[in-house]
């Protein structure tokens, strides 16, 4: 049985996810800050899967959550670092320094920590495919939303250097999920979110084709169907 670990399981993207690679009959371990989120997803999904309450910018979170899925799961074939939050709508001047801060701690240093502590025992398998959400937003940019561009701009070089680091067999890459009516497009584009897919419209099609990705991708910055 295949496994993939998803952070950000609490909603949106990660949850859509949980549930379509649980359908290919993947094995999930997931992280989410929502216990009650967690809870339910781990009664929606029963099985062999995993889903624990953590919040990937506390490494303590993090260490205790990989233990317990490398001792349960063992090494995922797939690691998919979804977990992200966004700004309010403003200009960098008017953002304050705590919600700055609490953004790079997620989205940037949170992924640089699930890394550190599920790579390994990755790399000690000798195989594994590592994706990085990144966002249009890490391609180009936007007014108003200046700290999540930069993070996701740091997710596109910290893929492409990653890609570098790894063995020969895995694989490091960016992925623009593409524009999908989240809570996340709602705090932006307010009531417009509404004319783009669902969540779970997506993963319809966004999850085989993650499930495919392989060393041949490393390094890549590709886009979902």
């Amino acid at each position: 049985m295949k496994k993939v670990v998803i952070t950000g399981c609490s909603r949106g993207l990660g949850k859509a996810m949980a549930g379509g690679f649980a359908s290919l009959g993947w094995q999930v371990g997931g992280l989410g800050r929502d216990k009650v989120a967690m809870d339910s997803l781990s009664k929606s999904l029963p099985g062999a899967h995993f889903f624990h309450e953590a919040d990937v910018s506390k490494e303590v979170d993090v260490i205790e959550f990989a233990k317990k899925v490398l001792a349960t799961m063992g090494a995922p074939d797939l690691l998919l670092n979804n977990a992200a939050i966004i700004n309010r709508n403003a200009p960098l001047w008017e953002i304050p320094s705590e919600e700055f801060s609490d953004l790079v701690d997620i989205n940037i240093k949170g992924v640089a920590s699930v890394i550190r502590h599920f790579v390994p025992a990755m790399i000690a398998r000798g195989s594994g495919i590592i994706v990085n959400f990144s966002s249009a937003w890490g391609r180009s940019t936007s007014p108003e939303v200046a700290p999540y561009c930069a993070s996701k701009w740091a997710m596109e070089g910290l893929s492409h250097a990653l890609a570098q680091e790894l063995p020969q067999g895995m694989a490091c890459i960016a992925l623009n999920p593409g524009i999908i009516n989240t809570e996340m497009l709602q705090s932006c584009f307010g009531s417009a979110a509404s004319s783009y897919r669902t969540a779970e419209q997506w993963a319809k099609s966004a999850v085989p084709f993650i499930a495919g990705l392989g060393p041949r991708e490393n390094g890549g910055s590709l886009t979902a169907p």
